[in-house]
């Protein structure tokens, strides 16, 4: 009894020992095919979204990105390199540095270190083809420092597409009724707007075929602190000093100015000499007249 005892429990033992293991083989198997999905849904990420593809379905996709880099015309020069790689082209690209502060040291009577603190950004848009868009946006996302936003759309068409293809339908049939018609002023008019009309409806599929073969990329990176430049300078106040009075040539300048004005004043007076004579003469019968009544006045005592 005691023998059949000690086997049952050495099976026992056993079993529970295989079914242990067994266990933690599952959970591990398990634990292994979920972190190597999440690995994937990881990398996946970055353009999955602009990667996507529906069965019959035509998209125009778009991003607009808003990140950090380290060094901003370091990234703007990469990105507008991987752009030209993929096929596609840059259409704008507005690099500016913002400058927050500017002093001026000087460090000799001749020279001085102008220093500046500014933050650099730059406001790019890109045009890449649409099958190309989720590599690019994984080489983009490969310079960020900090991904402040990031949006990417992608807009059905397919109902506008076939839309215009039955536009364009209606317009050829109305242009073969027009044809029908006797020719007058009416008909001049209607086939004149009506090849307007078809004008525009081929405008807009050329501009949707467009969209939809390349996708637009609006990107805007900053740099998340200030930098500093040291630009080395004349030392402008030491000059100034230098060259703020000079007496033998003050002096000078002072003379001739004076000599000028003289020759201004002989000028002047030479020009109103009608009137100095004019005044001249009354001031004598002026004169005159008093010493007169001054005579009178004398006989009359």
């Amino acid at each position: 009894m005691r023998t059949t005892y000690i086997k049952l429990s050495v099976a026992t033992a056993l079993l529970l020992g295989i079914y242990s293991c067994k266990k933690r083989e599952a959970i591990g198997t398990e634990y292994e095919a979920t972190a190597d999905s999440a690995a994937v849904i990881v990398s996946d990420s970055v353009s999955s979204a602009a990667s996507m593809t529906v069965k019959d379905k035509q998209f125009i996709k778009t991003a607009d990105i808003n990140m950090e880099v380290k060094d901003v015309y370091d990234a703007t020069i990469s990105i507008e390199k991987s752009v030209q790689q993929l096929g596609g082209f840059v259409t704008k690209s507005n690099l500016q540095s913002n400058v927050v502060s500017e002093d001026t040291y000087n460090t000799s009577n001749k020279n001085a270190t102008l220093v500046k603190k500014f933050q650099t950004e730059n406001r790019m848009q890109v045009r890449v083809p649409t099958d190309k868009l989720g590599e690019l946006l994984t080489l983009i996302n490969d310079k960020k420092l900090f991904l402040n936003s990031r949006v990417i759309n992608a807009e059905d068409v397919t109902t506008n597409i076939k839309y215009a293809e039955l536009e364009a339908q209606r317009n050829k049939k109305t242009d073969d009724n027009i044809a029908q018609m006797k020719v007058n002023k009416d008909k001049v008019n209607m086939s004149n707007d009506n090849m307007k009309e078809g004008n525009q409806q081929q405008l807009e599929t050329m501009d949707r075929a467009d969209l939809l073969k390349y996708s637009t990329v609006d990107i805007y990176i900053k740099e998340p602190k200030l930098r500093i430049a040291e630009i080395a300078i004349t030392n402008t106040k030491s000059i100034d000093d230098q060259y703020r009075f000079e007496f033998l040539y003050s002096a000078k300048s002072a003379f001739v100015e004076g000599y000028y004005l003289i020759q201004r004043i002989i000028v002047g007076l030479i020009v109103i000499w009608p009137l100095l004579l004019i005044g001249g003469v009354v001031l004598f019968f002026y004169k005159k007249r008093k010493s007169i009544k001054k005579t009178h006045s004398n006989i009359s005592e």
